[in-house]
């Protein structure tokens, strides 16, 4: 059995007993729940040694209901507990000094996806460094990365630092939240007291869950379109998508997991995909589909696409499946069929105006000048993006908790 970090929090008062007489913060979002989906705000209010001071929430809301990105979330008073909830996602996005001075220790329980881009984990980064600046203490009550231990992807490259890029990582990180804080205190050289309440039991190269404890967890979405494990599994490479004009599935029910426009077409792009890069498409099934996206881009419109399904009668092939390559391929077989289509967007992302969105997701330039290069191979990606893997694989292992 898997205990997540919130849960050993509650059940031993012996780990408790250093925050005695000191005002707690919360930092969560709705997938911030204990093994019987009560929320944790609701669970340390219950606590009668703990002392909630105030909550924080992150991009979507403490309570998730923004949909999409660019929505801000305002401060409240919870009804329920009484206490000032800060939004980190609306008028700033690193806490005040006013915020700061409303607890002695931070908890942070969120739930992450395992991918740079997804922007819980620059929050744990700037918490991190207002804490250092602010002599408080952060507690990471850690929970599972459900994409496992993969790497995959660029790393991100100097100077391109923003919401979306917390560091030179690659685009699937494999590491828990727990470890990630202790990559930024070693890289960022930050004198903070951080603690990390780690779990009990994970095992990240188990199947059938591979980093998600399947059939002993409920999934619950820890932001809007983060609705299951095959999205999380996909995102490290469906999440470029949020830098073209090619539908993501918002406004459908399997966002993230494919793409689409009513100007493409799925069965020649699959066909592409396949003569170009075969080893690229292991691990899963493409499948074309058609969809109409009830709100975001393309709304209303008939789309045709593809689809990725990771799950297959044998199972998820959790090493195979390498999605930031796959979603490059889809890519390049659309420049390939299409040169001209407009795939890049070109309107503001996460409050970048300037640089091209694609640009930022990935942390550099370098992905789209592959896919717009005619004469770049599938070779030519590999031998840009392996180096960053292989570094990266051995800069993170000494932060390893499991």
């Amino acid at each position: 059995m898997t205990l997540f970090g919130l849960d050993r929090f509650l059940a031993d008062p012996q780990l408790r007993r250093p925050l005695a007489g000191k005002r707690v913060a919360l930092l969560a979002h709705p997938a911030s729940v204990t093994r019987d989906l009560t929320h944790s705000l609701d669970a340390l209010a219950a606590l009668p040694d703990i002392r909630l001071s105030a909550a924080f929430g992150p991009q979507h809301g403490l309570r998730g209901d923004k949909q999409d990105n660019m929505v801000e979330s305002p401060d409240f008073l919870d009804p329920r507990h009484g206490i000032p909830i800060f939004s980190l996602y609306g008028e700033v996005r690193r806490p005040t000094d006013a915020m700061m001075q409303s607890f002695d220790v931070l908890l942070v329980d969120l739930q992450d996806l395992g991918c740079r881009i997804y922007t819980f984990i620059t929050t744990l980064r700037y918490v991190l460094e207002a804490a250092a600046q602010h002599g408080k203490s952060v507690w990471v009550l850690d929970r599972p990365n459900p994409a496992g231990r993969p790497v995959e992807g660029l790393s991100l490259r100097p100077g391109w630092e923003s919401f979306v890029g917390a560091g030179p990582m690659p685009m699937r990180h494999g590491l828990t939240m727990g470890e990630l804080a202790r990559w930024f205190i070693a890289t960022l050289k930050l004198d903070v007291d951080c603690q990390v309440i780690p779990m009990e039991g994970w095992q990240p190269d188990d199947a059938p869950g591979y980093g998600w404890p399947l059939g002993e967890r409920s999934w619950v979405n820890p932001s809007p379109n983060a609705p299951n494990l095959s999205m999380a599994r996909a995102y490290a490479g469906t999440v470029m998508l949020e830098g073209t004009t090619l539908s993501e599935g918002r406004g459908t029910t399997r966002p993230l997991e494919l793409f689409g426009a009513p100007d493409i077409d799925a069965r020649a792009i699959i066909r592409e995909m396949q003569a170009l890069a075969p080893a690229w498409l292991r691990g899963c099934i493409l499948r074309e589909v058609w969809f109409e996206p009830t709100f975001h881009k393309h709304g209303g419109k008939l789309c045709n696409g593809v689809q990725f399904h990771v799950e297959q009668s044998d199972g998820y092939d959790h090493q195979a499946f390498k999605p930031w390559r796959l979603q490059a391929l889809a890519f390049k077989a659309l420049r390939r069929l299409q040169p001209d289509y407009p795939l890049w967007r070109e309107f503001a992302y996460e409050y970048e105006f300037e640089r091209l969105a694609i640009d930022l997701i990935n942390g550099s330039p370098l992905l789209r000048e592959w896919v717009d290069d005619p004469a770049a191979a599938a070779a030519d990606l590999e031998a840009l993006a392996l180096p960053d893997e292989q570094a990266w694989e051995a800069q993170r292992r000494e932060f390893l908790l499991y």
